[in-house]
């Protein structure tokens, strides 16, 4: 992922090259040249870019990284306060925690519409098979968490510890299945 640095060697370089557009520009008005308002244009849009670069080399990116969070995928989002992610079978209490707050983390956002409780709610379910051919979402935890501030020290985690146990009896999906949602 490119850095702030990044951006910011980006905007240099379109920069330079607005300004040539630029004196391109008053060139064309200065000679008549039949593409002069083409030139303008372009100048313009160059402008745009280059304040869009100049943007992100200025806004720190920063995402953080939950440590004992297993990859999980999102089943579900409404865009507002409920969201689902799906998570392997052979998830342990310990990981399960560390994954609902680094979901919490990544899928937090300002433009999330909050309901009347203003909070997210995140559920983490995984799929068991009970009988060969039959399969069963199992949700086996949930976070809450505020959507007015972006650390939320009162987040309240719930773990379903009588479906993880569920899980430790060997009635989850095989390993090929783990990765569908």
């Amino acid at each position: 992922m490119p850095t702030t640095t990044d951006f910011l060697t980006y905007t240099q370089w379109i920069g330079t090259l607005t300004l040539v557009c630029g004196v391109l520009s008053i060139l064309g008005f200065i000679f008549k040249w039949g593409i002069r308002f083409r030139l303008v244009g372009i100048t313009g849009f160059m402008g745009v870019l280059t304040g869009g670069l100049f943007a992100l080399s200025i806004v720190p990116f920063t995402r953080t990284v939950v440590p004992g969070a297993v990859p999980f995928s999102l089943v579900y989002d409404n865009g507002g306060n409920q969201t689902v992610i799906a998570l392997p079978t052979t998830i342990n209490e310990s990981q399960l925690e560390a994954s609902l707050r680094q979901a919490a983390s990544d899928l937090y956002s300002y433009g999330r519409l909050g309901g009347e409780n203003n909070q997210l709610t995140i559920r983490a379910r995984t799929v068991i098979h009970p009988e060969p051919g039959i399969s069963k979402p199992l949700v086996v935890g949930k976070i809450s968490r505020s959507l007015a501030k972006r650390d939320d020290e009162q987040m309240t985690i719930n773990i379903y510890k009588e479906r993880l146990a569920q899980l430790q009896k060997g009635e989850g999906e095989s390993p090929r299945d783990s990765s569908e949602g």
